[in-house]
């Protein structure tokens, strides 16, 4: 069992910066991918970025190619997502999540999800 509790989401203007971070509790942390998908108002939840176990894989959806950065600490039991040059388009719920399954460059089966952290980016 994994529990994840985002923080760090708020307002900023664009071109801002913003990091978000997942606390993770349970035993197996290092065991999963950990990914960010994000949600925009009256839009799907969509994929963001996925980091491996071992931390030297990471996937991004092309939208925050080059922007955002992932990473985890498994000693923590943290996963963080550094937001840079934001846009409004970047405005969305985000949540933090746990998986096992990659494929086509993104985190699918996700097993455990986050409540989600709000990130209002403002033009």
């Amino acid at each position: 069992q994994v529990q994840l509790v985002e923080s760090g989401g708020g307002l900023v203007q664009a071109g801002g910066s913003l990091r978000l971070s997942c606390a993770a509790s349970g035993r197996t942390f290092s065991s999963y991918f950990m990914g960010w998908f994000r949600q925009a108002p009256g839009k799907e939840r969509e994929f963001v970025a996925a980091i491996g176990w071992r931390g030297s894989i990471v996937y991004y959806v092309d939208s925050v190619k080059g922007r955002f950065t992932i990473s985890r600490d498994n000693a923590k039991n943290t996963a963080t997502l550094q937001m840079n040059s934001l846009k409004a388009a970047d405005t969305a719920v985000y949540y933090c999540a746990a998986g096992t399954v990659v494929f086509g460059n993104q985190l699918h089966g996700v097993d455990y999800w986050g409540e989600g952290t709000l990130v209002t980016v403002s033009s």
